[in-house]
Parts: C-alpha cells; sequence; structure tokens
C-alpha cells in the first residue's frame, strides 16, 4: 500500500506568466507558497477475488479492467502513461476541487508519485513536477499554466522562474517576523462557488497575444513583491495584490463576476489593502491581506462567507507510507537519513514520535 499527501498552493503573483505560450518567449515568473491543507491518494494492491480488476474512489466510484475505460481523465491518462494492473485507487482532500487552490496538480503530482512508488521508483521533486505537467497538458490536452505542479512537488513559499528550458525553484527567505506577519495578515475566503478552470485558462491563453503589456506588468510585479518582502514590509505586499488583481482582472473576461466584484468591494471597504482571486478566477477562494486589527470587521460584514484557517507548509508532496515494513521503522529510518544530510530538525519526544516526524518526504530523501 501507498499513501501521498500533497499541498494546494496559494499564488500571489505572476499568474499567467506561467503559461508556456508567454514564458517560452518573454520568460515568466511567480510567487507562491504551498499551505497545509492537502490531497491525499492511497494506492493498494487489489486481491484478485472481485469480478473487476480496478477500482478508483472519488466523488463517485468507478470499477474497470481496462484503464481505457477510466471515466476520469487524469487518471485514465496515468494508468496508460505508467501501465499499472490490478490497483485501487482512492482520493481525499481538505477543500474543494475547481476552486483555486491548485487541486488538480496536486493530484496529478500525487498520482505520480504514488503510481511510481508502487512500481518501485521514487523521482524527485523536479521529475514529478515535470511528469505532472506531462501528464496535465500533454497527455491530457489541459490548458493553464505550469506554476502549480512545480508548487506541489516543492511546498514552500518559492519565487519560480520560467524560461524555454525548464524552472527554477528559489526559496524566499524571510525573518520569522516578516513570514509570521504576512501569514497572519490573510484571509481565505471561500466565495460559495466554484468553477472549471479549463475554460477560463483556454481564453486566458487565446487572449495572451492581446494581454501582453498586461503580463508584462504582473511579472515586473513579482520582482517587487519578493524585494517587498525581502525589505520585511507585509502590508505593501497587500497594496501589491490589489493592483496585480487590477491587471488580471482584465485577461479574460470570465476571471470576474458580478458576486466577486461585490465581494472585493466589501472586503475592501471594511479594511482588506488587497486581495485576488486565486486560480484561474470565476469562482473559489479570494485571498485578502487584511492587517490583523482589522479581521474582525471584515469578517463580521461578511459574515455570510467561510473563512478557512491555514498556515504555510514547506514540505511538498510527500510519501507518507509504503508498506512492506512497520510505518514508525520506515519513518524513523528515512528520517535519520535527513538528519545526517543536515535538513532535518532532531524532535523526538519521551515515549514515541512527535506529529513533525510525519512530515518527512521520502523523495526529498533522494536528491531534491
Amino acid at each position: 500500500m501507498v499513501i501521498t499527501r500533497t499541498p494546494f498552493r496559494i499564488s500571489f503573483f505572476g499568474g499567467g506568466t506561467d503559461f508556456r505560450a508567454y514564458f517560452s518567449e518573454y520568460g515568466g515568473s511567480v510567487l507562491s507558497t504551498t499551505i497545509d491543507k492537502y490531497c491525499y491518494l492511497s494506492m493498494r494492491q487489489l486481491p484478485p477475488f472481485f469480478a473487476y480488476k480496478n477500482q478508483l474512489t472519488y466523488s463517485r466510484i468507478e470499477r474497470f479492467d481496462d484503464p481505457a475505460e477510466v471515466q476520469h481523465p487524469l487518471v485514465r491518462a496515468a494508468l496508460q502513461h505508467i501501465p499499472t494492473d490490478r490497483i485501487q485507487i482512492a482520493y481525499d482532500a481538505d477543500l474543494p476541487a475547481c476552486s483555486g487552490i491548485g487541486s488538480s496538480s496536486a493530484f496529478a503530482v500525487g498520482l505520480v508519485q504514488g503510481l511510481r512508488a508502487f512500481h518501485g521508483e521514487y523521482p524527485d521533486c523536479t521529475a514529478l513536477a515535470k511528469e505532472a505537467i506531462y501528464l496535465e497538458h500533454t497527455l491530457c490536452g489541459e490548458s493553464g499554466g505550469e506554476q502549480d505542479q512545480v508548487a506541489a512537488a516543492f511546498g514552500g513559499l518559492n519565487r519560480i522562474d520560467f524560461t524555454a528550458d525548464g524552472f527554477a525553484v528559489h526559496r524566499l527567505e524571510l525573518t520569522e517576523e516578516c513570514k509570521k506577519s504576512l501569514q497572519e495578515n490573510l484571509l481565505l475566503l471561500f466565495t460559495g462557488f466554484t468553477h472549471f478552470s479549463g475554460k477560463v485558462a483556454a481564453e486566458q491563453q487565446n487572449n495572451i497575444p492581446s494581454t501582453l503589456a498586461q503580463l508584462h506588468e504582473m511579472q515586473r510585479m513579482t520582482d517587487t513583491a519578493q524585494q517587498i518582502l525581502l525589505d520585511g514590509d507585509p502590508d505593501d505586499f497587500g497594496r501589491l495584490l490589489h493592483e496585480t488583481w487590477q491587471l488580471k482582472r482584465t485577461l479574460s473576461q470570465q476571471i470576474t463576476t458580478s458576486k466577486i466584484d461585490d465581494i472585493y468591494a466589501q472586503a475592501r471597504k471594511n479594511g482588506a489593502l488587497g486581495g485576488k482571486v486565486l486560480g484561474a478566477g470565476g469562482g473559489g477562494f479570494m485571498l485578502l491581506y487584511v492587517p490583523k486589527a482589522q479581521q474582525e470587521k471584515l469578517k463580521t460584514a461578511l459574515q455570510m462567507y467561510q473563512f478557512v484557517p491555514f498556515a504555510f507548509e514547506e514540505t511538498g508532496t510527500q510519501l507518507l507510507y509504503e508498506s512492506g515494513s512497520d510505518l514508525k521503522d520506515w519513518v524513523v529510518s528515512r528520517v535519520m537519513r535527513k538528519i545526517d544530510f543536515g535538513l532535518w530538525q532532531k524532535s523526538i519526544t519521551e515515549g514515541g514520535l512527535t506529529a513533525p516526524w510525519l512530515h518527512y518526504s521520502r523523495q526529498g530523501a533522494k536528491g531534491q
């Protein structure tokens, strides 16, 4: 049995410049972080006692003999790309799909990692991200950018640069004070409705030739936002979020709606310095930068909407469990390897393992 856990992400700046049609010519840059909200995939060998050979469980249950029969396009493509037979796959998640937090790409990364581990293979973060991009964009023909797969694979608060030759991930080393302030001043609001990002992304991609000026400016804002954080002024980061949202909403007619505009106007009126709809747009989650002193006022004004508490996370996708050895022994042996590499801080309590030990990523020890 294999269990993977893959984080969702929040994209701050540069979304749209991670479309291959843009960055292959102009380069692209995004600023994003993964959060402590995840999708989970468990995979096990299906015993040969059933009338079907394979089973997939998500919002529905699919039982099939041939992967070509699978209705879920990503799983169908993955099982044809990484041939696997007699497997049972189950999916669960902390947040709803189609809500702007990179759920489909997190699913793709976790699926690739799980299937590879099922075959005794352990790709590093770069390989996982590239294979998930290939799975979604080439095999499934999905439109969209390439930041989500990279963020899900690597985890953390990063600047990700894209060129025609590939991508590079740069971890932002902020002061603890700045990082704490940034996290405390961000609110995640669920608009109450989801969207199909593929349609929005397809229109946005088609509009690239006519929106180059906006995209160039959004890429420059990534530089500005990075410097703001390195200088330790999160409030200016929040104000810049407002500016990038004004640009983002012009990239496609489907990015915003009258309801989204009303929510954002109410948020600005009640203390938000800035914010944006996450992902392709059209619904899902809205990120708001609200100084802590103003948050209760804003939440009261928007009490009809759900606010989701979250924290930044730095681990990226993880292989939480692999059968064949005791879970505790499996984790300990590989965590000790990570300690030897100087990448893990000792965290043992009397009588057993503390939760941080379960945050270990097997692929991390393979050279991420």
